[in-house]
This record gives C-alpha cells, sequence and structure tokens, in this order.
C-alpha cells in the first residue's frame, strides 16, 4: 500500500542507502550533511587518498518532476563547489585529490525498495 513521505522523508531514505553503500564498498565516510552558512554537503568520503564530495539524489520511479540527474544544474554544481571549498578550508588534513561524485537512486513508490543506485564518478 501506498504511504506518502515528503521530499526530505525520500531523501534521508537515499542518503541513508547510499551512505551504507559506499560503505559496503570500502569507502570511509568522514561526514553526512555537513552544514555551514551556505549550505549542506550531503556525504564526504575518502576512497584511498582521494577526497569525495558526494551529492546524492533520490527519486520515487515517477520521474514527475525530471530524472535524478537533471536537478543537479549548473547552480547546484557551483554550490557544492563552494562548499567544498569551505570544508577544505575548515579541515587540518590536506588532501591533494578530490571529485564531485553523484549517487542516483531510484525507490519503489509503493514498496520503499531500492529499484536502481548508480554512482556516478566526477560527475562534474
Amino acid at each position: 500500500m501506498y504511504k506518502h513521505r515528503s521530499r526530505k522523508q525520500i531523501g534521508a531514505r537515499g542518503e541513508q542507502i547510499a551512505c551504507d553503500w559506499l560503505v559496503q564498498q570500502g569507502y570511509r565516510l568522514l561526514a553526512r550533511n555537513w552544514r555551514c552558512r551556505e549550505g549542506e554537503l550531503d556525504i564526504i568520503a575518502q576512497e584511498g587518498d582521494t577526497l569525495l564530495f558526494l551529492e546524492v539524489r533520490t527519486r520515487t520511479t515517477s520521474n514527475r518532476f525530471g530524472t535524478a540527474e537533471e536537478s543537479i544544474d549548473w547552480r547546484k554544481q557551483r554550490q557544492v563547489r563552494q562548499l567544498a571549498t569551505r570544508f577544505l578550508s575548515t579541515t587540518p588534513q590536506a588532501f591533494y585529490r578530490f571529485r564531485f561524485d553523484v549517487i542516483v537512486i531510484y525507490l519503489d513508490r509503493s514498496t520503499d525498495e531500492v529499484q536502481q543506485l548508480r554512482h556516478i564518478r566526477n560527475a562534474f
């Protein structure tokens, strides 16, 4: 039976799925929902000597509002880059390599099960 969930609830579920998947793949999670005055980074993780800034997009099986990938426009990319710069200025650990990835998750509208999870490396 379908039960209505808010965008915030769907987003939080997607971020948890993404975190669990990243850990299973061997990534080290450094922060989730890192906030500063200018905004929020969904997930910050480490893969070897590379720092990852991950944007998570979760949708139900309906594409009524476009695909998850389409929702990361140039404004969002600019904001994530600016937030990454802010994060790097606040962390004592030096990272010489970093990248911006996207995790796209599609959930079944009625069962809440993951229908698809894609990790897009170097998304922008």
